[in-house]
């Protein structure tokens, strides 16, 4: 990319960045296309992060090990579902990622837990979740019963209007009430020590950013 056109690119989505200023910008872009290779820009043909390197970058990076969780977050930052993350949306995904008002990220969250996107969070999509992101203890009880007990005992804490499943109201005045209940089903946020070993590196120089 010519450095006219990285300029151009970096004003345009400084401005419509809430958390990042030029220079973070700047870094991040250089990054994504460190990531990205050198990929010829061809009329047509949408550069970005496919669903594997886009899963590589979370575990790598920022330690996420759960398959369903990393799929949901790719979905959540390709916001035009065409299988790839392309510049614009690393830069406002890791903008809410990484710096997010407590608002964006439990937007964010509720959207991952969502398996379906009807608007709510049923008992099957927590049961699911949960068993997912669960260590797997080798005992003589059966697993799936455990869960389905934990499934019985979240309702009871976040289902305010008692009708059996979460809408995005309930999860809202749950987690206002207990903020440790933003990532009750999976980790779907970095920790703050991976977020910060991150941004030192990027926004430091991207060119040593090199470990992917």
């Amino acid at each position: 990319m010519n450095r006219k056109k990285l300029q151009k690119l970096t004003e345009t989505l400084t401005k419509n960045c809430k958390h990042f200023d030029k220079f973070e910008v700047k870094c991040l872009i250089n990054l994504f296309y460190t990531l990205v290779g050198d990929v010829t820009e061809r009329q047509g043909v949408v550069i970005g992060l496919d669903r594997n390197a886009f899963r590589n970058i979370l575990h790598v990076t920022f330690g996420m090990t759960d398959d369903m969780i990393m799929d949901r977050v790719f979905r959540g930052f390709d916001k035009d579902n065409d299988g790839c993350v392309n510049v614009s949306e690393w830069i406002y995904g890791l903008s809410l990622f990484l710096r997010g008002t407590l608002e964006e990220k439990m937007k964010y969250c509720f959207e991952v837990f969502d398996l379906n996107g009807d608007g709510f969070i049923s008992k099957e999509e927590m049961f699911h979740m949960l068993k997912n992101s669960l260590l797997k203890q080798p005992s003589e009880e059966d697993p799936d019963e455990g869960i389905k007990d934990l499934v019985e005992i979240t309702l009871k804490k976040m289902d305010h209007d008692h009708d059996g499943k979460l809408s995005f109201a309930d999860y809202e005045q749950a987690v206002r009430e207990e903020t440790l209940l933003l990532e009750a089903f999976g980790p779907c946020l970095p920790d703050p020590k991976s977020r910060m070993e991150f941004e030192t590196q990027v926004f430091k120089d991207p060119n040593e950013f090199n470990d992917m």
